[in-house]
């Protein structure tokens, strides 16, 4: 192989590889082999850079680059539109709220009731459909494979993993997407953290696929109403991942943007789907 080293100006830009994250910075030595190689620079704030390398046998290669700033979208855009897949966001704006079983209600896993903060965040305003799905995978796993606006189902955690490690690749790593947290999750499906039981309201029907109104079928995204943020399908139609661990019952004490346990074999599932009773696909209710 022969070796590289990158310098940038500023320092410590994150160094992709042929389209993936190397997990170094600049100013690293790095061994490749023989061949065309592609390098991209980036750092927060600051415009790409990409260079294509040709490395030689035992050869040794440096560039320096400055980097140019770029205005990034600010954080009170309200709506952000992926350009791969289409897919909307919505601009989540972070506050305080009492994360748990609020209604005395609920099932033992959703206690105690904490006061949690979290920063502002965006989150997809319908399920992810099997329309982008497909877009970005190239297969539709659906077991309701009824069309692109229905939400894509039979996904493991780790395909939901894989999905967005592509889609940040294909937006050259300028977007980070992730599940939500579980706290993300409930603070954004109450409607900004409020005294909902549902999404939007304290009834079912009108913003949850569930058993007794669902005909026995998951349903194209946005057909009920949304909540009070604009958000839809966050209660019912089909179960949603988080990204945190299963924990069995939440930490004591005030958290700000908590991210679950460190390590676990369960992951978290929220929002019921069209088969679940209505307690189930309440806003606090929570499943591994």
């Amino acid at each position: 192989p022969g070796v590289v080293i990158l310098k940038s100006m500023p320092s410590d830009a994150a160094i992709w590889h042929n389209g993936k994250d190397t997990g170094e910075k600049t100013d690293h030595l790095m061994e490749l082999p023989t061949g065309t190689h592609e390098i991209i620079l980036k750092l927060s704030g600051y415009k790409d850079i990409t260079k294509n390398v040709y490395i030689k046998p035992e050869g040794f290669f440096e560039t320096k680059s400055r980097l140019k700033k770029e205005p990034h979208i600010p954080l009170t855009e309200p709506t952000f539109i992926d350009p791969v897949t289409g897919m909307e966001f919505l601009y989540i704006p972070g506050g305080k709220f009492v994360m748990g079983n609020i209604f005395g209600d609920g099932n033992e896993v959703e206690r105690p009731v904490r006061q949690v903060e979290l920063d502002g965040f965006y989150l997809g305003k319908y399920p992810v459909t099997q329309g982008e799905w497909f877009v970005l995978m190239g297969n539709n796993p659906s077991g309701f494979n009824k069309g692109k606006e229905y939400p894509v189902e039979c996904l493991s955690w780790n395909d939901a993993q894989a999905f967005l490690e592509l889609l940040t690749s294909k937006n050259n790593g300028r977007y980070n997407f992730r599940l939500p947290t579980e706290a993300e999750w409930e603070y954004a499906a109450r409607s900004g953290g409020k005294q909902e039981k549902y999404a939007g309201c304290n009834s079912p029907d009108t913003v949850a696929w569930c058993y007794k109104n669902s005909r026995e079928t998951s349903h194209s995204v946005g057909k009920k109403l949304p909540n009070g943020l604009g958000l839809y399908d966050m209660n019912g139609n089909v179960w949603e991942w988080c990204q945190d661990y299963w924990c069995d019952l939440y930490p004591s004490g005030a958290a700000t943007n908590p991210k679950g346990p460190l390590a676990g074999s369960w992951r978290v599932v929220r929002g019921g789907c069209w088969n679940s009773k209505t307690k189930e696909v309440r806003s606090t209710s929570r499943y591994r």
